[in-house]
């Protein structure tokens, strides 16, 4: 079988059974570079897809691999199902049940984002000094400079983890309420609250439901390498989650 289709179903695979949950941190693309040499290639111009399963929908439309999706569109997803997709510079996995609202003066570059509801993984290109681009979810508004993050958006409480670079972060609710957090590897988990104390509504959280391997594999498919690691000297995250 060709190894193309064998990465691509092991991938789908570990999204879809919650694998890079129970597998902690560490086993989603590293089996396939050592088995098969290499991680996935920059995807070519025009193409936004890399991999999808399950209902997806695009601007309110049933989505295909190869469905266009720009820096304007809104893109949902149901239960078991997930995209991994490109837009300009940045790239993203929606895991299921999400739904998130792309915007953008361009249709392909990204000024921002809304988490309305689910889970995020998103990587960002650099952008010029003109450049600016927010994530804001439920309870959170994130300024983001060139950098790797997770977030989830509930209605009472949003979780973001900086994976890599430079964010700040603010608690809707209250503009007392902030931080700017510079990360390595993973450094600042937090949770930002709807409800609380006046300056007090970001907290300390754990690491968890995303992988260093996903952020390979989206920094990939955008033709980059994320700053903690290299393919050919790949090892387990360091802080064993």
């Amino acid at each position: 079988m060709d190894k193309r289709f064998l990465r691509r179903d092991f991938i789908r695979a570990s999204l879809l059974t919650g694998g890079y949950v129970a597998l902690g941190a560490s086993n989603i693309l590293a089996p396939l570079v050592h088995a098969f040499g290499n991680i996935p290639e920059e995807l070519p111009p025009g193409q936004s897809i890399y991999d999808m399963d399950g209902e997806v929908y695009v601007d309110g439309q049933l989505a295909d691999k190869s469905t266009f999706i720009s820096a304007q569109s809104l893109v949902e997803t149901g239960s078991n199902s997930f995209v991994i997709f490109v837009v300009g510079k940045d790239a993203h996995i929606l895991r299921e049940n999400s739904q998130l609202q792309l915007e953008g003066e361009t249709t392909i570059l990204e000024t921002g984002l809304r988490l309305v509801t689910g889970k995020l993984l998103s990587v960002f290109g650099q952008r010029q000094a003109n450049e600016s681009h927010t994530i804001k979810t439920s309870t959170a508004t994130i300024g983001i400079r060139g950098t790797g993050v997770y977030t989830e958006s509930d209605p009472d409480v949003s979780y973001v983890c900086t994976c890599y670079g430079h964010v700040n972060l603010m608690a809707t609710q209250d503009q007392h309420s902030k931080e700017t957090i510079i990360s390595e590897h993973h450094d600042a988990p937090r949770y930002i609250h709807a409800d609380g104390h006046t300056g007090k509504l970001i907290t300390p959280a754990p690491f968890k439901n995303h992988s260093d391997e996903e952020l390979m594999l989206i920094e990939a498919i955008t033709g980059r390498a994320p700053p903690f690691s290299s393919v050919m000297g790949y090892s387990s995250p360091r802080r064993g989650y």
